[in-house]
């Protein structure tokens, strides 16, 4: 086939993937904020795990040196 019968089919194909890939901009965008909002929720989740974890850990170690400490008699 000679290349001037490509060159229409060429612009149909590029009006075509022009056309259906404006739509999934924007369902792109969506589902990258939807994304983002879920990575950014989970890393809030998982930063206050790790101070309760850390708060927990502590008045442990506080409680145990409480225990370690004799009592000290008054005069």
């Amino acid at each position: 086939m000679p290349l001037i019968l490509h060159a229409p089919r060429r612009a149909a194909r590029a009006l075509l993937l022009a056309a259906c890939a404006v739509p999934l901009g924007g369902c792109a965008v969506v589902t990258a904020v939807d994304t983002a909002a879920s990575l950014a929720i989970s890393a809030t989740g998982l930063a206050a795990d790790a101070a309760i974890g850390t708060v927990r850990l502590t008045g442990k170690a506080i409680g145990a040196a409480d225990l370690a400490i004799p009592d000290r008699e008054e005069p």
